[in-house]
């Protein structure tokens, strides 16, 4: 039993490690990416917490700005599409700004709540229902890349299903 523990622990590890910023993502991607796990079917796993199911997207806005630029309105459209299929039609969602670990605290931590908002704001003019979305601001308190905290990557917004 151990072993299958230490196993699946470095399983998670390694899964959680491999987070990926999406640049481009088609609708039916980002519906599998989205979608919640089934319940474990046997109760000897039901005391796993399961992996966060979120997504993290490259979206570009304009420098010092958050104004979306048109090069990320079409991965918005198909996020836009997915949270209306029937699959997450019924789902909650968090939209997280996150910025890289340049200039001020406070200033990235405004910078990255008015980024989410904006975000937040373009999926409701596609008809997202607005009741179903939050947005929040993370500044760099939560680096994608921590061992490069001025890396791009960090600079991105994260879709996250609300338990």
């Amino acid at each position: 039993m151990k072993r299958f523990t230490l196993a699946l622990a470095l399983v998670l590890i390694g899964v959680s490690a491999s987070a990926q910023l999406l640049q481009q993502a088609s609708k039916d991607d980002l519906i599998e990416k989205l979608t919640p796990p089934p319940p474990p079917a046997t109760r000897s796993l039901r005391n796993i917490a399961p992996k966060p199911v979120n997504v993290d997207l490259s979206i570009n806005f304009d420098f010092d700005s958050a104004r979306l630029q048109a090069s990320s309105k079409p991965l918005l459209d198909n996020l836009a599409q997915a949270m209306n299929s029937e699959r997450l039609s019924s789902l909650k969602f968090k939209v997280e700004g996150h910025t890289d670990a340049k200039g001020k605290p406070e200033y990235n931590q405004e910078l990255s709540s008015r980024r989410a908002a904006a975000v937040q704001s373009y999926l409701t003019s596609q008809n997202v229902n607005a009741d179903r979305l939050q947005s929040e601001g993370k500044g760099a308190s939560d680096l994608l890349t921590p061992d490069k905290p001025l890396a791009s990557e960090n600079r991105r917004v994260r879709i996250s299903l609300v338990p």
